[in-house]
């Protein structure tokens, strides 16, 4: 086991720089002063742009969670993480899980809720950083991927607001949920409740990305083809 996680700590490491230089810019340089709007990029671009945002942090945080299981959780400890008081934060909001509500979602309900998603895990995962700091051993390239993913949450969050512009003509919009309450800072009796705490996080985290991605390339494959996709 151990051989293992040297292993894959080691690619790990190899593949990390590889990462960082691979992931395009969310941030519209083309058109100086035009952060949200990007004008000058045109619909497909920017919609190639957000997915491939998506994908990057949907694979680091597998990576992310995968690390913390490996150093932090013991296997018993793993089946016991959906169990209650270990929700999801993400659990209340309006959006479908199942298959066949996806795929009636409409467009616009589909950037929205990856909009719901993006904004309700920024701060969860400022959080996160700060407790990791905490942590004795804890890898340095889990501290890393823990920020990169941070940093590039914010910069998805920019693509998919200047998206909806783009797409859906909206030059104002709401979303319709209460950032306040999703998450909340208790403060913790003992440290494994905190790890466990944090375990869920990710793992939550992990889910919600890979649903932000789906809903993308859902999105994508509409433009291209609006009656075979599935």
């Amino acid at each position: 086991v151990n051989r293992i996680i040297i292993q894959r700590g080691v690619w790990g490491l190899l593949l990390w720089p590889y990462i960082l230089t691979v992931s395009m810019p969310l941030d519209c340089k083309e058109e100086p002063g035009s952060l949200t709007r990007c004008p000058s990029i045109s619909q497909e671009k920017l919609l190639d742009r957000v997915i491939h945002h998506a994908e990057l942090i949907y694979r680091v945080s597998e990576e992310s969670c995968s690390l913390f299981e490996e150093m932090f959780i013991p296997l018993p400890l793993r089946l016991q993480s959906n169990q209650a008081g270990f929700a999801c934060i993400t659990k209340t909001l309006p959006i479908p899980s199942s298959k066949s509500e996806i795929e009636q979602m409409s467009d616009k309900w589909l950037l929205h809720s990856v909009l719901m998603l993006v904004q309700s895990w920024i701060e969860p995962l400022v959080y996160l950083q700060t407790t990791l700091d905490h942590y004795d051993h804890a890898p340095e390239m889990l501290v890393n991927k823990t920020k990169w993913v941070s940093e590039k949450l914010v910069s998805l969050e920019q693509g998919v607001v200047a998206l909806i512009k783009k797409m859906l003509d909206e030059g104002t919009f709401t979303t319709t949920y209460n950032e306040q309450g999703l998450f909340q800072y208790d403060t913790l009796p003992d440290m494994l409740e905190s790890v466990m705490r944090d375990y869920t996080l990710l793992s939550c985290f992990k889910k919600d990305a890979h649903k932000m991605e789906t809903f993308l390339k859902l999105l994508k494959c509409r433009q291209a083809d609006k009656y075979n996709c599935a």
